[in-house]
């Protein structure tokens, strides 16, 4: 991508800007509900490309980390699920339940950043 074009989030909080503060104000009813969900939608696009890549290699670092091979993220959460399913972790498995939380607090930076963080 060249130099001179902004990245996709300074592009989609430009368009969040113009919605929130000249648009919104002179909307009622059905179009001004529409257009806060808009705004949610393109917010949550931004903190997904934010975030998306230091959350996935998290991820995929505790993945490694909890089941003691290398992996790719997909193949590697099959696989905890599949050892979850069968007894093979303990669900009260003090690194597995660092790991949800972990996966459940970047999953929700991205959707709800108002949810409180414990």
């Amino acid at each position: 991508m060249p130099q001179s074009m902004p990245d996709a989030p300074a592009l989609l909080t430009a368009a969040v800007k113009y919605l929130e503060e000249e648009l919104l104000p002179d909307l009622t009813g059905y179009h001004r509900f529409r257009t806060r969900v808009t705004i949610n939608v393109l917010n949550t696009i931004r903190r997904e490309l934010e975030m998306c890549e230091a959350q996935s290699a998290g991820e995929c670092a505790r993945l490694r980390a909890l089941l003691g091979h290398d992996g790719d993220t997909e193949t590697l959460s099959g696989e905890l699920s599949e050892r979850i399913r069968e007894g093979a972790i303990d669900l009260n498995d003090a690194d597995l339940r660092a790991h949800l939380r972990q996966s459940l607090a970047d999953a929700l930076a991205i959707n709800n950043p108002k949810w409180p963080s414990r």
